[in-house]
């Protein structure tokens, strides 16, 4: 008993050491980057006009509350968020299902899926914003092939459908993400599952939603949380086609803190801009690693 405490004892440290470089690659990626933002949003610096940070408490966070510009670029985050989820999410498990069946190519068919998520987010962006261009956009056209319109609309001039378009770009790029995601849960389901309860006079219908869905459970969790974190802070899909316009109507949160650092070089609030964003990112993944926690204890208890 005292020799296996001691191997267990020695492999612990094994592996923390191990692990301490890429502790220490995190550490200073991650940790001293959030602590100086921290640091940083307690302090009114703005290169246009003083060169040296002035301690001035939460001052930056009252700024923060009576900021109208701040709360509707947070509105329009969460429309884009929201918009942008649902839809990869229902897509993505209609594409993992169809997947997960024996079909032709099916090898080829998986690999193909998955480009439009390899591909870079600015090229995808640039493309996108040609696609929806007014005058030479293949939108238009084929709108006016099929005779639903006369004139070319501006999609990225007005600012519902400059929504509408910059959520239809992100679903194209990031649905095959979910899908894999899916996909790779759908094939850790035994089929005897669904052959019992086949035999049982189970629908595929039924199937689907008293053994699917339960057992998909921690992996739409896990799906839903990444893409949250990556539409919540998105940033370079958004730059690249609207640059935020028209008139502010796409400007998510991401660009927001870029402009007042970067163009107004106000660097407390923009600080504070971020640790408010971080600390909302962590509430979510909390929230949502309790009930993976929780949908994971109510997978074991049934099995």
């Amino acid at each position: 008993m005292n020799n296996l405490h001691t191997i267990r004892g020695r492999e612990q440290r094994t592996g923390w050491i191990l692990m301490l470089p890429a502790l220490l690659l995190l550490l200073f990626v991650f940790a001293y980057p959030i602590a100086r933002a921290f640091w940083l949003s307690f302090f009114t610096r703005n290169l246009g006009t003083e060169l040296q940070p002035v301690f001035t408490g939460l001052d930056n966070y009252a700024r923060m509350v009576g900021d109208g510009r701040f709360w509707q670029s947070f509105s329009t985050t969460i429309v884009f968020t929201t918009a942008s989820v649902v839809s990869e999410l229902l897509l993505g498990l209609a594409i993992a299902l169809v997947l997960n069946q024996r079909i032709f190519a099916r090898g080829l068919v998986r690999t193909s899926a998955i480009l439009p998520w390899a591909l870079p987010t600015a090229l995808i962006g640039l493309a996108w914003a040609w696609i929806f261009n007014d005058q030479f956009g293949v939108v238009n056209d084929i709108l006016r092939r099929l005779g639903l319109i006369g004139t070319g609309i501006n999609w990225l001039g007005e600012p519902t459908l400059a929504m509408i378009a910059l959520v239809f770009a992100d679903i194209w790029k990031t649905t095959p993400f979910i899908s894999i995601l899916l996909l790779a849960g759908l094939q850790s389901i035994s089929p005897d599952l669904y052959e019992a309860h086949a035999i049982d006079g189970a629908t595929p219908w039924q199937s689907f939603r008293q053994i699917t869905l339960p057992l998909l459970l921690p992996q739409i969790l896990i799906a839903v949380l990444f893409r949250f974190a990556q539409a919540f802070g998105i940033f370079d899909l958004i730059q690249v086609m609207t640059g935020g316009g028209p008139g502010g109507a796409t400007e998510v949160v991401s660009l927001y803190i870029y402009s007042t650092v970067m163009r107004y070089l106000d660097f407390g609030y923009g600080a504070a801009l971020v640790v408010v964003t971080f600390l909302l990112l962590v509430a979510v993944v909390a929230i949502a690693s309790l009930l993976l926690n929780k949908s994971r204890a109510k997978t074991s208890g049934a099995t």
